[in-house]
């Protein structure tokens, strides 16, 4: 029996998770992965990290002229979370009618960003959506 694509896509652990790693010598967490700590170098020793994606907004813009991939999304906010484990990610804020500020209160929720096509290929991605 052949798997859909679609199938094959979702098993692809980073693609639904904040996935990063940490260095076992240092305790250095870093996302996206990294091979080496900048810390230790070539003594580090990397190891795969769930993230929870609880964290604050460190920084944010709101988006008014986008990409084509996101112009029906108009205006929307862009920011910087710190999440409690260290790392700082990019991505969405997700609009659920409190204003982003900084140090505001995020959890990740993952959600669809966009589609290849008419019926193309449904691309996934992590968002922040501001809980206090």
């Amino acid at each position: 029996m052949e798997r859909s694509s679609a199938s094959l896509w979702r098993k692809i652990r980073s693609r639904y998770n904040l996935v990063g790693n940490t260095c076992e010598n240092c305790n250095a967490n870093y996302f996206p992965p990294r091979i080496v700590c900048r810390n230790c170098g070539r003594k580090s020793k990397m190891v795969e990290k769930q993230y929870k994606g609880d964290g604050e907004i460190y920084s944010f813009t709101k988006i008014r002229v986008p990409p084509d991939t996101f112009k029906d999304e108009a205006p929307y906010d862009i920011g910087i979370v710190k999440l409690e484990e260290g790392p700082m990610v990019e991505g969405h804020i997700i609009e659920n009618g409190i204003e982003p500020k900084i140090g505001g209160k995020v959890r990740v929720r993952f959600r669809k960003m966009y589609v290849d096509g008419d019926e193309g290929l449904i691309y996934y991605h992590y968002k922040f959506e501001q809980i206090g």
